[in-house]
């Protein structure tokens, strides 16, 4: 049996692999439990979302289905946080007989589920037309990811996978200050990385793998394998962990990724990879954040945004100028691209005029006068006009992304990617 379950926490505390661990454990009397459980992120645009928009899933061989439902349904109902409006769990059930039946049609709603909009009731339509078990809470959003979930579970083999150690507090610590030894981060990052990511941010001097929220998690070390998220997770010093639990995820994958055509298909709520010209210098709005807008070849146009929480990366940002070919990823709101990595492809030149320099001597040549030219006074050298040159630009071709803090979890950071043609300046 494949287990999907969604929406259980909200903005003010739980989590749903926080759910996830504890049943990972607690079924074990019902059954072999996978050693891997899923947590798949979704679409990231979603307005109904909590916090990080994530599903989990859990496979388990069990002699006593009836039972496994019942707990699972009985630990959602003591756990979620129903009283909050956002909050409407949902769990799914697909039973072994039923997984060639549902692997294509779950495949689907997984890659909707990441890059698309689903509403609830395409879900539930779902669930009826296939006698999937399940139950919804209070309107039963949670429906779409527990699906999208199972999706996942079943098709393993088709999407690309990272890992996620998630240590989580003892429950009489939710809500307090986290206590940590913020130098143990950096020492974990120096001794795992680039195998793993996002455990802290060197030039924000920033620890990323921490959340503020008064959720049960403690920490969470991301990662390319199992073996080495452990390995750094091992090297936190930290108040007393209650338990732990290692993901297989689609974190920094960009599988929410759509390729873009034209601007012109551009919606929002919606995640994509674009190419196109720089069409104006950046300019910096209240707030610090910087804006630019771009064309494509059929004269179709976005804003695109390094918002204030990119830190440094806007610096990068300001020094574009118009006629630069650029390639973006991010998520589309309102009309304008929220900028996670941006692909320098071509630098247009940048000229201006300046006094010519005089052949004998070397020196700027002074002028003579309105509509008289210039002169060398040392020399008597002289030269009709002003002569133009370009601008060396403080800029290379090559491809950046927003630092660690900034990172969203379903971002590739640059350290995974495999490029041979551009330079890659990943954000440390």
């Amino acid at each position: 049996m494949i287990i999907g379950i969604d929406d259980t926490d909200s903005n003010e505390g739980m989590c749903t692999t926080y759910l996830g661990a504890l049943l990972l454990e607690e079924l074990k009397t019902c059954g072999t439990v996978e050693t891997f459980p899923l947590l798949i992120r979704l679409n990231p645009t979603i307005p109904y979302k909590t916090r990080g928009n994530a599903a989990v899933a859990l496979r388990i061989k069990t002699g006593c289905p009836e039972k496994v439902i019942a707990h699972v349904l009985s630990r959602i109902e003591a756990l979620a946080r129903m009283e909050c409006e956002k909050t409407n769990p949902g769990a799914v059930f697909i039973l072994e007989k039923d997984y060639e039946k549902l692997r294509p049609v779950l495949r689907n709603f997984l890659e909707k589920a990441v890059r698309d909009v689903i509403e609830i009731q395409d879900a539930k339509n779902l669930i009826s037309e296939y006698g999937i078990s399940s139950k919804g809470f209070k309107n039963g959003r949670g429906l779409i990811g527990a699906l999208a979930a199972c999706g996942a579970m079943l098709n393993l083999e088709v999407w690309e996978h990272t890992f996620e150690h998630l240590a989580y507090r003892q429950k009489e610590r939710w809500g307090t200050p986290r206590e940590i030894e913020k130098e143990s981060f950096f020492e974990a990052d120096r001794k795992t990385y680039p195998e793993t990511w996002d455990t802290v941010d060197l030039k924000n001097r920033l620890i990323v793998c921490v959340p503020h929220s008064a959720d049960p998690v403690l920490f969470g070390i991301r990662g390319e394998n199992p073996i080495i998220v452990s390995e750094a997770a091992s090297l936190i010093r930290a108040e007393p962990v209650e338990r732990s639990a290692v993901y297989r995820t689609n974190q920094g994958t960009d599988m929410h990724l759509l390729p873009a055509v034209n601007l012109a298909e551009i919606q929002d709520m919606h995640s994509y990879r674009l190419e196109g010209t720089v069409s104006a210098v950046p300019k910096t709005i209240p707030g610090g954040h910087v804006i630019f807008p771009i064309r494509d070849t059929e004269g179709n146009g976005i804003d695109c945004a390094a918002f204030e929480p990119t830190k440094n990366f806007r610096l990068l940002i300001r020094k574009l100028r118009p006629g630069d070919k650029v390639a973006l990823s991010g998520s589309v709101n309102s009309g304008t691209l929220n900028i996670e990595k941006i692909e320098i492809k071509t630098l247009a030149p940048l000229y201006k005029e300046e006094n010519p320099k005089c052949p004998s001597c070397g020196k700027n040549m002074k002028s003579s006068g309105q509509a008289q030219g210039f002169r060398c006074k040392k020399c008597g050298t002289q030269a009709a006009s002003k002569i133009i040159c370009e601008i060396k630009r403080d800029l290379e071709a090559g491809s950046y992304e927003v630092p660690p803090c900034a990172r969203r979890h379903l971002a590739k950071p640059l350290v995974r990617e495999q490029k041979s043609d551009l330079k890659i300046h990943p954000a440390r």
